[in-house]
């Protein structure tokens, strides 16, 4: 008889041990989800003020001599 609360005693443990290790796995994933929501949306913020603003100009507007001047 003592056996077998022992049995039950470790299934049990067993059982809360894997709804810890569940519920770890889903806040994590949760986190994750959360933090890429996040990077979404300044993205879309970004393109946005990007659209807003027009062109970002990438070079000076006084281009520097070429190698073969110098």
């Amino acid at each position: 008889m003592d056996n077998h609360d022992d049995d039950a005693r470790n299934l049990e443990q067993l059982l809360e041990s894997l709804i810890k290790m569940v519920g770890k796995a889903n806040h994590n994933v949760d986190s994750l989800q959360k933090r890429v929501s996040q990077l979404e949306w300044l993205i879309k913020e970004q393109q946005f003020e990007l659209r807003e603003r027009g062109l970002i100009r990438i070079y000076s507007k006084h281009p520097h001599r070429s190698s073969h001047l110098i």
